[in-house]
């Protein structure tokens, strides 16, 4: 079954608890944008966020770091409560080392590639990563319009895991709504992040459980 990944970016933190208690009861993941300022244009939350979040929630804390040197930011993330980190390919001077720190710290690893960047950057780190996250925007702000050619490159790199009968798994994030959830599913995609479409929904809960439901059918 497809999974789905809110976007803590896009809520409403006055109402945030009421929030997390919505998607306490309908998403699988809480996915979590870092943002520094430098590598992308714009500054979120850091660790204490996360670790405050951490002892109410049952859910897949999902932390996208789009930092410059993640490294620096690997642990501190992963003793918040991040149950995977996820770093950019552009971002890392040596992504296997990088890689293999995520896993040292026990933690799923992923790596996030930006729209202009080729499937061909991952070629040798793939058999070493839990996940891959495709951005369908130019990475630093919610609430951008769906690259519709994220979904060919979506279907490309589903079959390069299949190929090479990898467990790896696809995420996609950036302009997902309830009118694509299915295309980016039927194009081989395993999770979802939305952020807008959700959290600007009139019910939270039904908006998670209708785009599972759409990119379920999909599938």
């Amino acid at each position: 079954m497809t999974k789905i990944a809110p976007s803590l970016l896009s809520a409403d933190f006055w109402q945030l608890s009421r929030q997390m208690e919505a998607l306490e009861e309908t998403a699988d993941y809480l996915h979590l944008d870092i943002m520094d300022g430098c590598f992308v244009p714009n500054l979120s939350f850091g660790p204490a966020l996360v670790a405050a979040l951490r002892p109410h929630s049952r859910l897949f804390f999902d932390v996208h770091l789009m930092v410059q040197d993640p490294d620096r930011f690997l642990e501190s993330f992963r003793l918040a409560g991040a149950d995977s980190l996820t770093v950019h390919a552009e971002a890392c001077s040596h992504l296997h080392r990088t890689v293999q720190k995520i896993k040292s710290l026990g933690a799923a690893a992923g790596v996030a590639v930006c729209p202009a960047t080729p499937l061909c950057a991952l070629t040798e780190i793939l058999p070493e990563l839990d996940m891959v996250l495709l951005m369908s925007v130019n990475p630093g702000f919610g609430g951008q319009k769906f690259i519709p050619s994220s979904l060919e490159k979506a279907a490309k790199l589903r079959q390069m895991i299949d190929e090479r009968g990898l467990s790896v798994k696809i995420e996609i994030d950036g302009g997902i709504t309830l009118e694509n959830a299915a295309k980016a599913a039927a194009s081989g995609v395993d999770i979802l992040v939305s952020g807008a479409a959700l959290f600007g929904a009139p019910d939270l809960a039904a908006a998670v459980r209708e785009m599972r439901a759409l990119a379920s059918s999909a599938k």
